[in-house]
């Protein structure tokens, strides 16, 4: 497979991948987060990491699976000829491994024995990083800087995450 269709194949996927990375990256590390700013144990984090990364990565694909069938049921109804290039599976699939494989990033610290006081900070270092590369790793398939990209999608990350974070903080504080 030669770069030309790597990069057809991924901007074709581009939309579900990001969705799915992205969602993946923080939805996780906000459970992380909430966790940790409450904190519960390493074996909570990785049971609701765990629990949140597969349940929620499959309702995403669904939810994918489910719009993208649904547009194509309305362009249909509306005369329009489907589009025989769009498979609510496939997009479906990217998301979920897209979800899957990003969401797994703020789990790492806390799959391998090291003191537990370095494990939150590695999450949130490698969450951060994980943010920047899969942004940047759009200017492969578009125009925009990789420093923009990777920029945009790290500052929309780390906000959710600061919230998340004092979400659980704020919320372990009114049950104590």
């Amino acid at each position: 497979m030669n770069s030309s269709s790597v990069r057809d194949i991924a901007r074709h996927y581009l939309r579900d991948l990001i969705y799915g990375a992205n969602d993946g990256i923080i939805t996780t590390f906000a459970v992380v987060a909430g966790v940790t700013g409450a904190s519960l144990s390493t074996t909570v984090i990785l049971i609701l990491g765990v629990s949140n990364l597969l349940a929620d990565g499959f309702s995403m694909a669904a939810s994918n699976f489910l719009s993208m069938r649904s547009d194509a049921d309305v362009r249909e109804d509306e005369g329009e000829a489907r589009d025989m290039d769009e498979s609510p599976f496939k997009n479906g699939l990217a998301t979920f491994l897209a979800f899957v494989a990003c969401g797994s990033v703020p789990l790492v610290a806390y799959v391998i024995p090291m003191s537990g006081d370095v494990r939150f900070p590695l999450t949130v270092v490698l969450t951060l990083l994980t943010l920047f590369a899969v942004g940047a790793s759009r200017s492969f398939v578009t125009r925009r800087s990789w420093l923009r990209n990777g920029l945009e999608m790290l500052a929309i990350g780390a906000l959710a995450a600061v919230v998340a974070f004092v979400l659980g903080a704020s919320v372990a504080g009114l049950t104590d």
